[in-house]
């Protein structure tokens, strides 16, 4: 393991049900009490440390990644927050407001009858930034301003990602989305994101995708996402990057190979 990795077990919350929370600190945290770090956010938590709590016993290497890109110089020292996902994932991760959109309308009874609830995502969303953000901040020697907090995640993580930095643009600066799920709410999401985006110039967007297993769907709307960032004024390579990956499957093997490029894109 390189740095230090910490566990708060059964984070306690108000408005959804317990769960784990890693704590990432990156290399020579220990030596200089002065320093203090940006912060990622990130979903699902048990895959990206340990493959002995990964889903499928691979995680993301975000230990070896991170380092690695410290030491190279290419980026600064970062803390991460790994949240566990539980049993109502589906429902914490679908942006709640892409079903008032006329497409959500529509698609919402399909979802709460195949995720047997309404979506959480609000009140996901109320604990990150409510109660789970502000202890880290106390806890640890975070910069806690907007313009060095992240939230990457992968599938349905990216897309709680990128409602996070659409309803939260005064407290997260950068939304990385790997194998975004667009298909989620019958693609409601890209009519929200249409009409959510934040002010072009101010935050940063990173989009992936494969082309093997469940990644296969999600060009299609990828490129719609794209013309959607054009038009809202994003700069391709400046603010918003996406990025296609040839052969690649949906899994974390995949974003295991691939977590530097947003993480450089991101924190540069």
């Amino acid at each position: 393991m390189n740095g230090t990795l910490l566990l708060h077990r059964n984070f306690p919350s108000r408005y959804i049900r317990p769960r784990n929370v890693n704590i990432w600190l990156p290399p020579g945290y220990a030596d200089d009490a002065d320093t203090r770090y940006p912060v990622i956010y990130m979903h699902d938590g048990q895959n990206l440390f340990d493959p002995a709590t990964a889903n499928i016993g691979v995680d993301w290497g975000m230990d070896a990644a991170l380092s690695g890109l410290i030491r190279g110089a290419e980026i600064t020292g970062v803390i991460v927050v790994g949240i566990w996902c539980t049993a109502e994932r589906a429902r914490e991760y679908m942006p709640a407001k892409a079903f008032n959109t006329q497409e959500g309308r529509l698609a919402r009874e399909g979802f709460i009858e195949r995720q047997g609830g309404e979506p959480l995502s609000e009140e996901y969303l109320r604990f990150v930034t409510g109660e789970l953000k502000p202890e880290i901040d106390a806890r640890y020697r975070t910069a806690p301003d907007r313009e060095h907090t992240y939230m990457i995640g992968s599938s349905r993580g990216g897309l709680i990602s990128l409602y996070a930095l659409c309803e939260h643009p005064e407290t997260f600066t950068g939304a990385g989305c790997l194998s975004t799920h667009w298909p989620a709410g019958d693609g409601a999401v890209l009519t929200y994101l249409s009409a959510a985006l934040p002010r072009a110039g101010s935050h940063k967007f990173y989009f992936d995708h494969g082309t093997e297993t469940l990644d296969a769907l999600y060009e299609a709307y990828q490129l719609q996402v794209d013309r959607m960032m054009r038009q809202a004024g994003y700069v391709e390579g400046q603010d918003w990057v996406t990025r296609r990956f040839l052969g690649e499957e949906h899994s974390e093997r995949a974003w295991r190979k691939r977590v530097q490029i947003p993480l450089k894109f991101l924190l540069s």
